[in-house]
């Protein structure tokens, strides 16, 4: 069992193939209904336009001038992966399940980065821009996304609709077909919106799920 799980780490961390953009099928969970745990690394796609949630070591050309996050069209792309992480200080660990209002991270995997938020006005729509920022070892709450399973799950899992609210600002994770014509072209905007809208909904895509770690 041991042996087992570090071989699923070495591939998590070091198997993906980064040009190509996609872990081989026999190693990604593709089955609904698998249980999102922390330290899986997912792609999240966006319900209404099908985009992946996306970002690149490219900075945004106004506002916090932070690593830029977009909604990729495509499938096979490595900079659409994302770690789901814990909120630091708490007893959460890797492998375990995650309830709905649980405040989560998402680290960029190819950058190391957090997917972030503040009051910096997005590039397009003028609404709440969404960035990367920090490493490794720099996170603040600006990174602190609560989970919202909508429905009646409690549990997130891979087929469920999901909204993830910014704590800082109370802005909803959000995407439209506003669309970047030079630095992303054809990538459309990732903002936070207030408001609750059919744009804000978003589902566990491709990815490498961990297995959920079997309590004592």
């Amino acid at each position: 069992m041991a042996i087992g799980f570090f071989a699923l780490a070495v591939f998590l961390f070091f198997g993906l193939d980064l040009e190509q953009g996609s872990p081989s099928p026999s190693h990604a969970a593709a089955s609904e209904g698998v249980e999102i745990t922390y330290g899986s690394a997912i792609k999240l796609m966006h319900e209404k336009t099908k985009f992946r949630l996306h970002s690149h070591d490219v900075p945004y050309g106004s506002g916090s001038g932070q690593q830029s996050v977009t909604g990729y069209p495509g499938v096979d792309d490595a900079n659409s992966y994302w770690i789901v992480r814990p909120q630091p200080g708490t007893s959460a660990k890797q492998g375990d399940t995650i309830t709905s209002g649980t405040i989560i991270r998402l680290q960029h995997m190819r950058t190391r980065k957090w997917l972030h938020s503040h009051l910096h006005a997005s590039p397009i729509s003028g609404n709440l821009e969404v960035s990367c920022f920090g490493g490794e070892s720099d996170s603040d709450t600006g990174d602190y996304w609560r989970l919202m399973i909508e429905g009646s799950g409690k549990t997130w899992r891979q087929d469920q609709r999901v909204r993830l609210q910014h704590v800082d600002t109370g802005g909803y994770l959000h995407s439209h077909d506003k669309k970047y014509q030079r630095i992303a072209g054809g990538q459309q905007e990732v903002c936070g919106v207030r408001e609750k809208r059919a744009d804000n909904v978003w589902m566990a895509a491709e990815g490498v799920y961990l297995p959920v770690t079997e309590k004592k």
